[in-house]
């Protein structure tokens, strides 16, 4: 119980307050705007918030439609993940040429 005692998150998002970050959560829902606070349990408010809507056809994948939703809170529970919208890019996948070796 002592590393909980503390009540540290093991994530600092301090460096993302005020920037630009893209949340997914669970559920499959994503969504970008700007980090304006959060708490111990990564529940986080988004300014100028859009959502990502998925593919009407394939729900599973993100579509390029999106939705404005303004100032939103995040409820840390179903934040999976936390990524700055600077300076991500899409790579090939490393293991697409690995399979057809094999």
């Amino acid at each position: 119980a002592g590393a909980m005692a503390s009540k540290q998150s093991a994530v600092d998002l301090a460096k993302f307050v005020d920037k630009g970050v893209h949340v997914k959560l669970a559920g499959g829902r994503e969504v970008s705007g700007t980090l304006k606070g959060y708490d111990q349990l990564l529940n986080m408010v988004l300014d100028e918030a859009v959502e990502y809507l998925r593919d009407p056809e394939d729900s599973s994948k993100i579509s390029n439609n999106t939705r404005k939703l303004g100032l939103v809170v995040c409820r840390g529970t179903v934040v999976m993940t936390v990524s700055p919208t600077s300076g991500i890019e899409e790579i090939s996948n490393p293991f697409t040429a690995q399979m057809a070796q094999e």
